[in-house]
Parts: structure tokens; C-alpha cells; sequence
């Protein structure tokens, strides 16, 4: 019975009979090159073989060797990447590593208790406005949560109407949407945070560098219905708004209730957004024309980064919350039902 030839090319094939086997030719060993004649030379490393002395699984196996071979030595670099730390010598690095970036250790000095905000957080948010540092690797929240969780128990005392909800229900996102953006650093350059009665809504709270840190509170860009119905009360009696806002804490902290000449924001006057004529249904000769023209009723105190450091800032803020709060609580009952003028005058 014949056997069927190997798939090895450049070989001979011969056929075994039952009766008279054919042996196996040898393959002459050269024990040093220097036997290896130039004619010779392709043929050695060719290494062709008898088809007769390799079977099928012999060859397989070695198409599996030469496989693994391959993927242990990749036609690509061999470059390892490492990560060090920042300072460090790069002489210790060994042949054929390269660095991709460095570890940058968080600050070992200027802690302060839960409560407070360090000038290292100051200064993390500075580096932010750097492209270079506004990256997802480098963001890290604690001592701003620290603070938030410490100030939320002050604010339920100035305010009852605000829940003791925990940090993560009032800190604002960090990220950015720049889904619409030209600039993509995926972070803001400042911490935020909002308390009221339905979480991040009410007193709105932001730390920036640079003294930019500012508490504010109010309707900024209120929607549609939530204008009208804040309009329609001012038509109907605005007695308590004006109290509110001429009252002598309130003027200290946020100036004088009426427009200035130059559009400078002062109380709640000057917003951007402020009409410069009067909104459509109301005559411009009408008493309250000054608050109809609004569209946003918010007031804003700023602090300089020495005061936002100071140990006791969070007592600071609360005693602003303190003269912000029957604004806010005015603002919520306009905005949620139509005040009665009897009312008022109780």
C-alpha cells in the first residue's frame, strides 16, 4: 500500500511497499561551518529533509515553535515604558526604557483639619488653568468634601429649611461639558457646591484662586414659568422683596437696591442679563419697573484667597448665609404660589 506524500517542498517522495521498505537516508553532520563550501551554504541553512524521516505532528509542533517565537520577539520597539517619579534621575533607567510620564506626590505639608481649605487645594486648582495639569490623572476631591460636609452642619443651623444631605447630594461636577467647546480640559478651574431644601439649588458656593471665591444666592436665569410667576408677584405686591433687599445687612454686604448709572451690579441690580427696556405687557412708566426688568435675582460676595484660608472662613460664610436667607426664603414663596396682599400685610 503506497503512502501518501508529505507537504514538504523540494523534497522527494518515494513510496513504501509492504514487502520491501525503503531505508531512511542519513543526513551527513558537519561537526565545524568552515566544511560548508560556498555551494553548500543555502542548502545547509535550507535544512531540507527526507520526507520519509519527518511525519505530520512533527511538522505541526514546529510550525507551533516557530509561531510562539514570533510573538515573544514583536517586529515593533522593544522600548519598556516606565513611570517615575517627578525629580527623579533618569541615569537609573535600564537599556532600551524611555519615560512616558511622571508621578507627581500629593503635598506632605499644609494640612489642615476637616473644616478649613488649605492653600494647597488653592493651588491645585491654579495648576488646573495649566493644560498640562488639567488631565483625569491629577484630580482628588477629599479636603473640598471635608469642608462641605463640615459647612452643610453650620448652614442647617443659619437655615433649618436646608436637609442634612450628605456631600456627594451637594458638591457639584467638576467635569466640564465640552461636548459644545472649543477648549477640552475636562476640568473646571474651581470647587462648587449649592444648599437648600431640594440640594443643589439655593446658596451656591465657589472656591477659585486668584480671589475669585465667592457665595451667592438667589435665581440666576430662572425658567420661563419660574419668571412669570416671580413678575406676576412683583406687580401684585413687592413691598417684601424691597424690604428685603433695602434692609441695613443686606445693603452692606451687596450695596445699594437700585440701578447705577453705569450698569455696575450692585443688590441685584446689573446682571447681564438685565432688560434694558421693559418686558412686554408692562408699561415702562410702572412703579416696580426697576425689578420687572430682572431676569435674574441674585446677589454675590467675593473673598480674597487670605480670607478663604483663614481657619475660621466656614463661620464667615455662614454668618453671609445668615443675611442671605430671607432673600432665598422670599425668592421660594414667589416662585411657588401667588402672594396675597393681605398676606403681605401681616
Amino acid at each position: 500500500m503506497a503512502r501518501k506524500p508529505t507537504r514538504n517542498s523540494g523534497a522527494k517522495t518515494s513510496q513504501k511497499s509492504a514487502e520491501t521498505p525503503k531505508s531512511v537516508p542519513k543526513r551527513k553532520v558537519l561537526k565545524d561551518e568552515s566544511d560548508i563550501d560556498e555551494q553548500d551554504e543555502d542548502a545547509y541553512e535550507a535544512k531540507d529533509y527526507d520526507s520519509d524521516a519527518l511525519d505530520e505532528d512533527s511538522d505541526a509542533e514546529s510550525n507551533k515553535k516557530r509561531k510562539r517565537s514570533q510573538r515573544k520577539t514583536p517586529s515593533g520597539s522593544s522600548r519598556k515604558k516606565v513611570r517615575r517619579p517627578k525629580d527623579s534621575d533618569e541615569s537609573g533607567l535600564e537599556d532600551g526604557q524611555e519615560v512616558i510620564g511622571e508621578i507627581v506626590q500629593a503635598p506632605k505639608t499644609g494640612r489642615v483639619p476637616p473644616g478649613q481649605i488649605s492653600k494647597n487645594t488653592l493651588d491645585f486648582l491654579n495648576h488646573l488653568r495649566d493644560p498640562d495639569c488639567n488631565n483625569r490623572e491629577w484630580v482628588a476631591e477629599k479636603e473640598w468634601k471635608d469642608f462641605v460636609e463640615a459647612f452643610t452642619d453650620v448652614m442647617i443651623e443659619v437655615d433649618p429649611e436646608v436637609p442634612p444631605l450628605p456631600p456627594k447630594d451637594v458638591i457639584h461636577r467638576i467635569y466640564r461639558d465640552i461636548r459644545f467647546s472649543n477648549d477640552k480640559t475636562p476640568y473646571k478651574t474651581g470647587f462648587s457646591a449649592s444648599f437648600s431644601r431640594s440640594g443643589r439649588k439655593g446658596p451656591f458656593a465657589v472656591f477659585k484662586p486668584n480671589n475669585q471665591s465667592m457665595i451667592a444666592a438667589g435665581a440666576w436665569c430662572p425658567g420661563k414659568d419660574e419668571l412669570l410667576m416671580i413678575r406676576s408677584n412683583i406687580k401684585r405686591n413687592s413691598s417684601r422683596l424691597r424690604n428685603v433687599i433695602s434692609s441695613p445687612e443686606f445693603v452692606e454686604h451687596f450695596g445699594e437696591p437700585r440701578p447705577q448709572p453705569g450698569g455696575e451690579q450692585s443688590n441685584i441690580f446689573g446682571a447681564e442679563d438685565e432688560l434694558k427696556v421693559a418686558p412686554k405687557g408692562v408699561e415702562k412708566t410702572h412703579k416696580d419697573i426697576d425689578l420687572l426688568k430682572c431676569r435674574s435675582f441674585a446677589v454675590v460676595e467675593r473673598f480674597l484667597d487670605s480670607e478663604v484660608l483663614a481657619p475660621d472662613f466656614k463661620d464667615r460664610l455662614a454668618k453671609v448665609a445668615a443675611v442671605m436667607r430671607p432673600f432665598v426664603h422670599c425668592l421660594n414663596d414667589m416662585m411657588s404660589a401667588v402672594e396675597s396682599s393681605e398676606d403681605e400685610e401681616e
